[in-house]
């Protein structure tokens, strides 16, 4: 028999649909420690570019599949837990820029998954001495007591990325005021013009390719001066490089040239010069 739906989950699969059809991209991020104040930010700052919607998983596949559009199937069958969906024409790589600059620092929990390495720096707590020293003790950070106040001997990683927070870590963390969890909307699944792309294949890394860009502009520059080809950036250069071998060219010749006339008389002079000490040495003179 086929399932019946309710008035609002088949606005909700026909809303879908509409919106899957309509842009570009899809974008499925997972709200494990999104806020909902987040979602309204960007629901404000970009209401003209992103449409965010959060339905169940299952509506969301139904609306996905009946789609003609090639690739939306597998998508769908990406997606798990509590997702928002995101129908834009935007480009995903820019779009990730975007969720990474709106992302916030958040208290640990027991039980929250460090979505980096966590880590304690040495220097002064400001926490006087008392029951508190076990719990750094417990984390394996070094302490010392100086001047009434704990201080931690040095930088100290007390959890690695992808590990759960304990109880007593979290309180230890908030009783330093360090916030190591980074919470936000992100992409775990992007659907572009048919393309099906994964968390990694999005993740850029702005640092990485300003290097990267910039190591292709030197040797670019290096490469265009080897093969002496001209463009607007190294002309200036490749005409001084010609300069100077075609003056070293000339010297080396003894070509005289209005350039180079002082510097082959200089040259002659100094061989001349030497020529004559070792004719003295051997007794020529």
């Amino acid at each position: 028999m086929a399932r019946s739906y309710s008035k609002r989950n088949v606005s909700a699969i026909e809303t879908i649909q509409n919106l899957a059809n309509s842009h570009k991209v899809i974008i499925a991020s997972r709200l494990h420690q999104v806020r909902a104040a987040q979602l309204m930010s960007l629901r404000k700052n970009f209401r003209n570019q992103l449409r965010i919607l959060v339905a169940k998983n299952n509506l969301v596949s139904l609306a996905l599949m009946k789609s003609d559009r090639p690739g939306l199937d597998e998508f769908a069958k990406n997606l798990q837990g509590q997702n928002a969906l995101i129908f834009t024409d935007m480009d995903p790589f820019k779009l990730f820029i975007v969720f990474e600059k709106n992302k916030v620092n958040l208290a640990a929990r027991s039980g929250d998954v460090a979505t980096d390495d966590v880590i304690i720096a040495g220097g002064n707590t400001g926490i006087p001495p008392g029951p508190i020293l076990s719990e750094f003790k417990e984390a394996g950070v070094p302490t010392r007591i100086d001047t009434g106040s704990i201080w931690v001997s040095k930088d100290t990683v007390v959890l690695r990325k992808g590990q759960a927070f304990s109880p007593k870590l979290a309180g230890l963390l908030s009783r330093l005021g360090i916030k190591p969890i980074k919470a936000g909307l992100s992409i775990s699944t992007a659907y572009l013009n048919g393309l099906v792309l994964g968390e990694k294949d999005v993740k850029i890394d702005l640092n990485e390719y300003r290097g990267l860009i910039a190591d292709a502009q030197r040797l670019s520059y290096a490469l265009s001066l080897a093969a002496s080809y001209p463009t607007r950036e190294t002309l200036p250069m490749a005409i001084a490089d010609a300069f100077r071998n075609a003056f070293a060219l000339s010297v080396q010749a003894a070509f005289p040239t209005k350039d180079t006339a002082a510097s082959i008389l200089s040259q002659a002079g100094s061989h001349a010069s030497k020529l004559y000490s070792l004719a003295r040495e051997k007794g020529y003179s």
